[in-house]
């Protein structure tokens, strides 16, 4: 016994040796950075700037790949299922990490197995934006509109168990109001049809909605955080509108696929938090409506854990039964 000890004592050694001078050497080759939506929406601004500060560091590319469908869960179980070698990573979102595996009974990952959390990036509020055709001007106004014309309000979101899809109908619950869902391929091609009138209203992260918004191209009516956001601090939050307790803030990171080394994960959170701290990217994401919150791999572990059991209670409240 005491033999078979020594020798998985020499093999996990030599593993970890060689995890390390692996660690050493890595990047060696571009990094692939999937973004589960399609571009234009909150993930892909958030991960196009984070990848391009990341990739001056490790002294590789990482190369978008936008790989939208069935509410970013297509391109989050591509990554679990991929190579654990660092050289495929997620950006990991409350919608994918939180809601889907609450939403679908067959989602094909598990959000705190098949992962290995590189780090935090941040979070933002979701936003009520509405067409300025739209008669309604405050919050609740639209409440008193969506209750006079039942059923006849749409709202349309980046998908079905997004987190802007969850948000619209947690809010249609709690307003005691009848909303009609309009589900897009990402944030970007609702906020198109949004532009172009063919909807009303939407549920949209801030950094994707906010240039829309300050150029007077749509009309914020709330924000879905405990605390109005500092890019759009006129807006008020559901919560103060009258809603008490409404709270839906998106959490952003990057991930990789369980079983990747560990130090490839301790060198890609270090590149990830030193792109974090740099002036261009605080400027980037502020400018977006992100707020930064770095951490390390366990920081990030332990918020999908707190994020899936908090979105799963909310899954449960809105009343929509798993798919």
């Amino acid at each position: 016994m005491s033999i078979r000890k020594s020798l998985f004592a020499v093999l996990a050694a030599l593993a970890a040796a060689s995890a390390s001078v692996q660690a050493q050497d890595f990047p060696t080759r571009p990094i692939t950075l999937v973004i589960p939506f399609a571009p234009g929406g909150s993930t892909s601004i958030v991960g196009r700037g984070v990848a391009e500060k990341m990739s001056e560091l490790l002294g590789e590319k990482i190369i978008i790949d936008n790989r939208p469908g069935a509410g970013g869960t297509v391109g989050t179980r591509a990554v679990a299922k991929s190579e654990p070698d660092g050289y495929t990573l997620l950006l990991g979102y409350t919608g994918t990490l939180a809601i889907g595996p609450s939403l679908y009974k067959s989602v094909g990952y598990d959000p705190r197995k098949d992962f290995a959390p590189v780090g935090m990036i941040g979070n933002a509020p979701n936003s009520l934006v509405v067409n300025p055709s739209f008669p309604a001007k405050t919050l609740a106004e639209l409440i008193a509109y969506a209750k006079a014309n039942p059923g006849k309000v749409n709202f349309g979101s980046a998908g079905a168990g997004t987190a802007s899809h969850i948000t619209g109908e947690y809010f249609a619950h709690a307003a005691g109001i009848t909303l009609v869902h309009i589900p897009y391929k990402g944030t970007g091609p609702a906020l198109t049809d949004l532009l172009g009138g063919h909807i009303p209203m939407a549920f949209a992260p801030i950094p994707a909605s906010h240039s829309n918004v300050a150029a007077g191209k749509l009309r914020a009516l709330a924000v879905t955080s405990p605390q109005r956001s500092g890019l759009l601090p006129d807006v008020p939050t559901i919560a103060e509108s009258g809603i008490a307790g409404f709270d839906a803030s998106l959490y952003y990171g990057v991930v990789a696929p369980a079983g990747t080394p560990r130090p490839i994960i301790d060198k890609l959170n270090k590149a990830l938090r030193a792109a974090l701290a740099s002036d261009d990217v605080k400027r980037q994401l502020g400018t977006d409506g992100t707020d930064i919150t770095p951490g390390s791999p366990d920081d990030y572990a332990a918020l999908i854990d707190k994020d899936e059991k908090k979105w799963a209670q909310l899954v449960k409240e809105s009343g929509i039964q798993p798919e």
